[in-house]
């Protein structure tokens, strides 16, 4: 055929700068779309019957740094003059309809088209040749070139292979792609599971290993390295979410969530989705272990498109509870590219998000019901995620609600159910938990002494969890151990002098002259525990939120604190019979302090009054007078051995 000059179908002359700078948000997305084309075109030749028996298809892209060219080429079905009209000059029509019309009994998926895919080619080049040879017989091969304009050339080629090479001649702006480590990188990213091998070639590797070869590289004498440049395939074609999950075993699981994440610490668990109805669905969700509690918001869901990499962590799509899982999720119903506002409004994509979350669901509850001790041991690493998807979507919580454990001080595992039926004799409706457990182990154990079990709620979530609890049960009231006294910790039998009371109280009002600062009398059980600090509960929530979510601008009002006195301990008791002295106001001071020590560290200034008061006291202590010690008798000298008794035995 002669040289064929033209213009592209295109409504305005604008398209291609148009393309170029918005058609994508990120420039490195071209590799997918032309690598899509390129496996399209080899399904498309299966299709056709059009293949040799020992037929084993590829794509290579291949990165030239000196010539500043990147090539992709493939195997695939090729193309006629006429196709070529039809699929590149007039991008508005799209060939893929026709194609799977002609063939759409074949059962197989097409993953993209020539059309608007092939022209993100322009937003890195400043020239694209296509070379192709159709694999139907008697056909000619083609060679098209444009520079970007809406003008191209074609004509007639020496190609002898069936299939096409798109040639990108870059321009300065794209130096990036002609780094063949950058190059890889992209490959992985967008083309990880196409279903066509795909290698990449770096024409300055293939000299190295040229020279090597020569002797005129490295200067080795043996052969050590001679494969050290050979391409890699870059890709699985038959990724593991794809099988059915009875055909996978652990190992495969484990090897899948290391490539894909390349994480080294194993996962907990994970689930595997595999539906062909209501929705084409297919994926992998793994629960990871928790480095910290800061690496609940770390995790990562790739959504793909028959098996074309679409993006991280689409929310609409994967519910937002979900993004804290590491997996793969691949929807063949869905376009490559697809818009925010397509998502959020489309009853399709709404549908198959609460499938996804019933799925999760299902899975967590069947692990509580039947492997219940296995489940408990994941609880440390799941229980962010379970509770943050209470919070975020009713429909999970109604699912949940039943399988949802707390951790008691004693290190078992109980459901609220469970809790409350204990609590009915003693505090029925409270629930009392420790957010500190360390810290609070004095109080923890007046607690555990009277039989009260003791929750351990010391996530950052809980604070917010625990709300949410009380609104879905409103005769249930969290309370922290420092809230209030529980009634089984208080000897009700005791009377207390109310004149003990009275000076307790304004001794400690002259000491602490602390404004905010209550103080209450009341006899304990526990008669080692001179002294308790009590906040209010509702307050200290709304403060611990405010710092949580960022207010720190907002004033924080002074926390309403009550100090309990135990009536019963000795030196409440002494303390009440002193003068208004500074030992007294001493005293008053360090129970105050370690009262509240007992809940949370001191500010540094109060820290370094208590220090010089406690060495203040010990010094009066030890300096104080003592009664002379009464003589005691030396013990008698042993008799000497000559001088020993003389045995009674016969």
């Amino acid at each position: 055929m002669s040289v064929e000059k033209g213009q592209l179908s295109i409504h305005t002359e604008n398209f291609l700068p148009i393309i170029k700078k918005w058609l994508y948000s990120d420039r490195d997305i071209f590799v997918r779309e032309l690598v899509s084309n390129c496996c399209d075109a080899v399904a498309k030749r299966r299709m056709t019957g059009e293949t040799p028996e020992d037929y084993s298809p590829r794509v290579t892209v291949r990165v030239d740094k000196e010539h500043r060219i990147l090539s992709f080429t493939d195997d695939g079905v090729g193309m006629t003059a006429e196709e070529v009209r039809k699929y590149i000059n007039q991008v508005a029509f799209s060939g893929a309809n026709d194609f799977l019309e002609k063939y759409k009994d074949s059962g197989e998926q097409i993953i993209g088209h020539f059309g608007l895919g092939f022209y993100s080619a322009f937003m890195v080049a400043d020239k694209v040749r296509i070379d192709t040879l159709s694999c139907m017989p008697g056909e000619k091969a083609v060679t098209w070139e444009s520079d970007g304009s809406v003008e191209y050339t074609m004509e007639e080629s020496e190609r002898e292979e069936v299939g096409t090479t798109v040639t990108l001649y870059l321009n300065d702006e794209s130096d990036e792609f002609l780094d063949g480590f950058r190059m890889k990188e992209i490959l992985r990213k967008y083309c990880s599971f196409m279903p066509t091998p795909i290698y990449c070639e770096v024409a300055e590797d293939e000299k190295k290993e040229e020279a090597h070869e020569h002797g005129d590289g490295c200067g080795c004498e043996d052969h050590e390295h001679e494969h050290e440049h050979a391409p890699e395939m870059l890709n699985t074609p038959n990724p593991l979410y794809l099988k059915a999950p009875k055909d996978c075993t652990e190992e495969e699981y484990k090897k899948f969530y290391r490539d894909t994440f390349h994480e080294w610490e194993e996962p907990l668990f994970w689930i595997h989705l595999n539906a062909d109805y209501p929705f084409n669905l297919h994926g992998i969700l793994y629960f990871p272990r928790l480095k910290n509690e800061f690496t609940a918001n770390e995790g990562q869901v790739k959504l793909y498109s028959n098996q074309v990499f679409i993006a991280d962590n689409i929310k609409e799509i994967i519910p937002e509870f979900l993004l804290l899982l590491k997996g793969v999720v691949d929807c063949p119903d869905l376009p490559l590219n697809v818009s925010r506002s397509f998502l959020q409004n489309d009853g399709y994509v709404r549908k198959l998000s609460d499938y996804i979350t019933r799925k999760v669901a299902d899975r967590l509850t069947g692990l509580f019901k039947n492997e219940r001790e296995q489940y408990e041991t994941y609880w440390k690493d799941i229980h962010p995620f379970i509770k943050y998807g209470c919070l975020r979507d009713e429909k999970f919580y109604d699912r949940m609600k039943d399988a949802i454990v707390y951790k008691t001080s004693k290190g078992a595992y109980e459901t609220l159910q469970d809790y409350l039926d204990k609590a009915k004799d003693t505090h029925a409706g409270k629930v009392y938990y420790a957010n500190d457990e360390d810290r609070q182990a004095n109080t923890v154990g007046l607690y555990e002494e009277r039989g009260i079990e003791v929750l351990v709620m010391g996530s950052p979530i809980d604070i917010s969890f625990m709300q949410f609890i009380e609104s879905k049960n409103p005769d249930v009231h969290f309370a922290r151990i420092d809230a209030d006294i529980a009634d089984a910790l208080r000897d009700s039998d005791a009377a207390i002098d109310a004149s003990l009371t009275d000076k307790l109280e304004k001794m400690f009002q002259w000491a602490v002259e602390e404004g905010n600062l209550k103080v209450r009398v009341e006899p304990l059980k526990n008669a080692d525990t001179a002294a308790v600090l009590l906040l209010d509960e509702n307050m200290r929530r709304y403060q611990e939120a405010m710092r949580m979510w960022g207010s720190g601008d907002m004033p924080e009002f002074p926390l309403e604190r009550t100090l309990v006195l135990n009536a019963q301990h000795p030196l409440v008791k002494n303390l009440a019979a002193r003068p208004q002295d500074g030992t007294a106001k001493d005293i008053c001071l360090q129970l105050t302090d370690l009262a509240e020590m007992a809940q949370q560290p001191l500010p540094a200034e109060r820290m370094n009054a208590f220090l010089t008061r406690t060495m203040r006291l010990m010094t009066e202590l030890a300096t104080e007078e003592k009664p002379a010690a009464e003589p005691q008798e030396a013990p008698a000298e042993p008799a000497p051995a000559d001088e020993a008794p003389e045995s009674t035995n016969e």
